[in-house]
């Protein structure tokens, strides 16, 4: 039996870490916007790592496509503030 996938639309939650500055998360959601709409602040998370030296920034979104996901982690790979993604 092949396995389903996804089943669109629904909640995704995208993750990227980048060095912890003020402007990190803000910049996330600048990335994310032109691929989802508005981001409402209550589905962004963030959290420093152990030794304050780097930001994880979780943005839960409203996924529409495998082709809208798929652009979104071009994007954030493309990034050179972004060090991580998941």
């Amino acid at each position: 039996m092949k396995d389903p996938g996804f089943q669109f639309p629904c909640a995704y939650t995208i993750k990227a870490m980048g060095h912890n500055e003020q402007t990190f998360a803000a910049h996330i959601v600048r990335l994310l916007e032109p691929h989802t709409g508005p981001i409402e602040p209550a589905n962004i998370t963030c959290k420093p790592s152990r030794n304050q030296r780097y930001l994880s920034v979780s943005v839960t979104i409203q996924a529409q496509s495998h082709a809208q996901l798929d652009a979104i982690y071009q994007e954030l790979t493309a990034d050179p503030a972004v060090l991580m993604r998941l």
